[in-house]
């Protein structure tokens, strides 16, 4: 299983994930902060768990991307 957590609150808006990963990923028009599409949130972080192994490799990149490091991935 996957597991991507996006610590929304301190997104700069930046757009890399989005651009790496837009099958996860989009820019809210309200904020202009990222989004983590799917997710759940608790406490300020929104995550996604999901089975589908080929958002991994996007996701990743998209987390190493991140000039504010609030992705992370997980393969659990």
């Amino acid at each position: 299983m996957v597991v991507i957590t996006l610590q929304r609150n301190k997104c700069i808006g930046c757009n890399y994930c989005v651009e790496l990963a837009p099958s996860q990923f989009q820019m809210s028009k309200k904020d202009g902060k990222s989004v983590l599409l799917h997710s759940k949130e608790k406490k300020g972080f929104f995550t996604l768990k999901s089975n589908d192994y080929l958002i991994l490799e996007s996701c990743d990149n998209a987390a190493k991307a991140c000039p504010v490091k609030i992705i992370s991935v997980k393969d659990v």
